[in-house]
């Protein structure tokens, strides 16, 4: 018998942690078992075909929101070619309602939950061609038989450390995120968390997840991402692990979702022992309104959350993902406002700015009269709007969102941004008129070049502040050139050549053995400017004059104010 556990990830880049469990779990089982990856980017012509090449007995798919409709399609192509093929749903979107998938989609078993087990027992049935009462005895299972729907009724939750390690020794982990899991389940009960419906936390033992991270060390992995939902909710078992890794001598950088309200002083001393870039921080602050928070049944406040993350922004070695959610009961679009606001004040490495989404299974959706939400009937069943929030506000939102991960989360405009955001009332009232900008010159419509990216910022001083683009030229050049090719310039950037100054400055630089007179030195590009960048950057004053600056190429940490050495 052959089976084919198959995922359809959101990006290339991702893996798929959940199909490895069900291989590993059932490796000593006499079958054959194969993964298959792909990504919603796919044309899903290429992979039926590529499933259908493979001859199989059975194809299981890990069903996400992100994926389903995806799914849905493939598996009913699949059914139109040879519905002799057994097709297997898992996952979390039909964990919740199984029947209806087993009823509109073209499968014929729904694993419900946790799938370990299930999967195993299912798998063996199939093998030793088992009767229908024995199958009706696999707790947790959704399946036909002569027409009729059946359920067998909920299963216990299983041992962790029965789990068996998902990674092979020969997987290629280039270019890939690498996905992990030390827990199960949450000590929370956010209303709009999945792992709110399942009571209690369970851990791997620490030892084994020890050996299990050197796995991923000694392969080189670049980054491996934590699933547990939060990391830190046992101090002790956190605390472990992060000291464990503190202690490596590796380049593989470590993710985890913390709530960061909890830290306690001892894991704050331990994280400042950290290596820069060893570790980093997803924390879901949600909203900075109390009551909402309090709608939600999360029982942070706002102002613990603000003081410890900007404790370890003190530390300067870990980066933090902070997480606002648009939508959530009883938040209006001024009370949204001021929460981002207040999120930005701590000036994070990055914002991420969601919208509720109603998961199947989540309590969020019981509570959907009672706050007036309407939401897509369609994954990821977005709010559309509730009656604290419009359809336009949140569209509004989308916009600013747009706004914020392409210029704030990138880095690459930090110069470009400092200028901008004093110049209105608050931080989102930039993003909201950037924003606006983008849509009415249509440039969310269309592809517009990296770095047109740019040049949108001196149509937008000059057609909605008025503004001279003098000076911003200077400091969008800057910006540009820490980022890109440093020998070239777009055209809408004015650049004032001067050999003879640039020469001499790069002589006195040699001379006085800041930089070597060999081959090296063709990577570095000096560039003049009209404003004295430095002090901008670091005292918010422009000084105009004439100012130069070193940089290397491929290197946005080598930048070096090298005005004086022209005076040598």
């Amino acid at each position: 018998m052959k089976v084919i556990l198959t995922a359809v990830n959101s990006k290339f880049i991702h893996s798929n942690l959940a199909v490895r469990y069900l291989k590993a779990y059932t490796k000593d089982l006499n079958y054959e078992c194969i993964i298959k990856e792909f990504s919603i980017n796919d044309r899903i012509e290429r992979i039926v075909h590529e499933l259908i090449n493979e001859k199989p007995d059975v194809i299981a798919f890990s069903c996400y929101i992100w994926n389903i409709e995806y799914v849905e399609k493939i598996s009913k192509l699949i059914k139109l070619i040879d519905e002799n093929i057994v097709i297997l749903f898992g996952g979390p979107e039909v964990s919740y309602d199984g029947m209806s998938y087993l009823k509109d989609f073209s499968c014929d078993y729904v694993i419900e939950g946790e799938g370990e087990n299930i999967y195993r027992e299912l798998i063996e049935c199939m093998i030793n061609k088992c009767s229908e009462n024995l199958l009706a005895n696999i707790k947790g299972l959704f399946y036909k038989n002569d027409g009729k729907m059946l359920y067998t009724g909920k299963r216990e939750l299983m041992d962790m450390n029965k789990l068996i390690f998902p990674y092979e020794e020969g997987e290629d982990f280039n270019n890939k995120i690498v996905y992990y899991e030390a827990s199960r389940g949450c000590p929370f009960n956010c209303k709009y968390c999945l792992s709110s419906t399942i009571h209690g936390v369970r851990f791997l033992d620490i030892e084994r997840v020890k050996r299990e991270l050197k796995f991923f060390m000694d392969k080189k992995v670049q980054l491996v991402k934590f699933v547990d939902r939060t990391f830190n909710c046992n101090p002790r078992f956190a605390s472990q692990i992060w000291g464990y890794l503190i202690k490596q001598d590796t380049e593989t950088t470590f993710h985890f979702e913390i709530s960061a309200d909890i830290l306690n002083e001892e894991e704050i001393e331990l994280l400042k022992k950290a290596p820069k870039g060893r570790f980093q921080f997803e924390v879901g602050v949600q909203t900075s309104n109390n009551e909402v928070l309090k709608n939600i049944n999360r029982t942070a406040n706002f102002n613990d959350i603000k003081e410890k993350v900007e404790e370890l922004m003190k530390i300067k070695n870990i980066k933090q993902h902070l997480d606002l959610i648009a939508g959530l009961p009883g938040e209006s679009y001024d009370s949204f406002i001021n929460s981002f606001n207040d999120l930005y004040s701590i000036h994070p490495e990055e914002i991420q700015l969601g919208f509720l989404k109603l998961l199947k299974g989540s309590s969020m959706r019981e509570e959907e009269k009672k706050w007036g939400m309407v939401y897509s009937p369609y994954p990821p069943y977005e709010i559309l709007k509730t009656r604290d929030i419009s359809y336009e506000e949140l569209i509004q939102l989308k916009r600013v969102e747009e706004m914020v991960d392409k210029y704030y989360n990138s880095g690459k405009f930090n110069t470009i941004i400092k200028y901008f955001i004093y110049r209105f009332n608050s931080a989102y009232s930039f993003y909201n008129s950037l924003g606006n900008f983008f849509y009415n010159k249509g440039y969310f419509s269309r592809n517009i070049s990296s770095a047109d990216y740019y040049k949108v910022f001196l149509e937008f001083n000059r057609e909605i502040l008025g503004d001279s683009n003098e000076i911003l030229n200077e400091i969008i050049k800057f910006d540009y050139l820490k980022f890109n090719k440093k020998k070239w310039l777009p055209q809408f950037l004015h650049r004032e050549e001067d050999k003879a100054c640039e020469k001499n400055i790069k002589d006195n630089l040699i001379s006085s053995d800041i930089l070597k007179k060999n081959k090296t030195i063709n990577n570095y590009h000096i560039e003049k400017f009209k404003i004295d960048i430095p002090s901008f950057i670091n005292n918010d004053k422009v000084i105009q004059g004439e100012f130069y600056i070193l940089f290397k190429e491929n290197d946005i940490n080598t930048i070096r104010d090298v005005t004086m050495w022209l005076k040598v």
